[in-house]
């Protein structure tokens, strides 16, 4: 047995077992969605807390992306994975190139659908994939664990520190001296114990999608990539936001839906261009 990791999994914020839930079992399906619901709630207001924290981040990102830098996920199991989605979303969302916001997960592609076992301990893979990468003075590397001790994420945050990279950590485990891992920022709302403990799929899983939602939203916004509130690079590759599209250049230039429908097919639906086309001609 390995009593020294044991103790160190037992210590963890993230594994503590919540005797007010110790009922959950005993109660019907309404009373359990209700509980979680409560406790999701603590959610917001844990990551409300922590938004200094995050703002600096941000900062960092709208310097790294100005300098054609670009911002790494690395994360295990669930937080790998949330990694990845926010990743995806930003090129259809905001038109970015397919570089600039990677999502990287412990054991592959193949670890996004089935679990690979024994890849979150895979410390050389982890710095590997940094090297593999290229990572450099201008990216940014985020790690993800919500336990905040994943072998495999915290072996690339040190190897992309001593590739000149700045690092941070999105955790929600806050029993842990994260100073001495030489991380630059570590985000970490507390939001308490999960409903059924230890499942960080849950209340720590959705904090972290609410702080990843936050770094690249806002940082996007602060690039420009929005038009007031409205998406303005969005890639209309599907007739849902080919549809989008015009009611996003009606609003913003007041033009009817035949004429947006018009210009977009000349400019081959880049929003922009169709925006700026319409407002030059009214000049």
């Amino acid at each position: 047995m390995n009593t020294e990791l044991f103790k160190e999994i037992s210590e963890l914020d993230t594994e503590k077992i919540e005797t007010s839930f110790a009922e959950i079992d005993k109660m019907d399906t309404l009373s359990i969605l209700n509980l979680i619901n409560k406790e999701d709630q603590l959610v917001a207001l844990a990551v409300k807390e922590v938004i200094p924290i995050i703002e600096l981040v941000v900062e960092k990102c709208i310097e790294c992306f100005r300098k054609g830098g670009r911002l790494l996920y690395f994360g295990a199991g669930t937080s790998g994975r949330l990694g990845i989605l926010d990743a995806a979303e930003c090129p259809p969302t905001f038109g970015t190139e397919l570089n600039m916001v990677q999502g990287h997960i412990a054991g592959g592609k193949e670890a996004v659908f089935v679990a690979v076992e024994g890849a979150e301990d895979n410390i050389l893979d982890g710095i590997d994939k940094i090297k593999e990468l290229e990572v450099g003075s201008k990216d940014l590397v985020c790690g993800i664990s919500a336990s905040g001790r994943t072998p495999w994420v915290l072996s690339a945050l040190k190897q992309a520190k001593l590739q000149g990279a700045f690092t941070f950590l999105i955790t929600t485990n806050s029993n842990r001296d994260y100073v001495e891992l030489g991380i630059d920022v570590v985000i970490c709302p507390n939001v308490g114990p999960e409903v059924v403990a230890g499942s960080t799929r849950m209340k720590s899983g959705t904090a972290q999608k609410m702080i990843l939602n936050m770094i690249t939203t806002t940082s996007m916004v602060r690039l420009g990539k929005t038009y007031k509130n409205i998406m303005l690079d969005l890639q209309p590759k599907n007739n849902k936001l080919k549809e989008r599209a015009k009611k996003v250049l009606m609003t913003i230039t007041g033009i009817d839906k035949h004429n947006a429908e018009k210009v977009l097919a000349e400019t081959k639906y880049n929003v922009r261009l169709a925006r700026d086309k319409i407002l030059n001609s009214n000049k």
